[in-house]
């Protein structure tokens, strides 16, 4: 990928979302299939399904269920409503994430900061 010509936080790709009606219907069926679920998952709570581990086991269905929907929607939505954008993103060099400023990025030589270090060994507490 060449970023030629681009800038920081440029648009490099956009694609517009497709936008199927089958997509559509499927999500709305879903939704509803996601409610029926929860509206189980809330019946049993209330009523004390819990208590035996049968109910229990049938509660912890239920959640799992109300899960797999939920992703089984927002991956159809993720994939068929929104758009595929691709943004330009400045690339950091390896320094700078060592918190290195760009002046101390090619070091310092041990002779000339011996003197330094040792001003610095004798007495910490003085200021450059």
């Amino acid at each position: 990928m060449s970023s030629t010509g681009s800038t920081y936080g440029d648009i490099h790709r956009y694609e517009p979302p497709r936008e199927s009606t089958a997509a559509a219907i499927a999500i709305v069926l879903l939704t509803i299939i996601e409610v029926v679920f929860v509206g189980l998952f809330s019946y049993g709570l209330v009523i004390g399904w819990g208590q035996d581990p049968i109910g229990n086991m049938y509660l912890g269905f239920m959640l799992t269920a109300i899960f797999i929907d939920l992703s089984f929607i927002l991956l159809l939505y993720r994939k068929e409503f929104l758009p595929d954008v691709m943004i330009v993103k400045k690339r950091r060099r390896k320094w700078e994430d060592l918190y290195v400023r760009e002046e101390m990025a090619e070091g310092d030589s041990a002779m000339e900061s011996a003197w330094e270090q040792f001003k610095t060994a004798v007495y910490p507490y003085r200021r450059k």
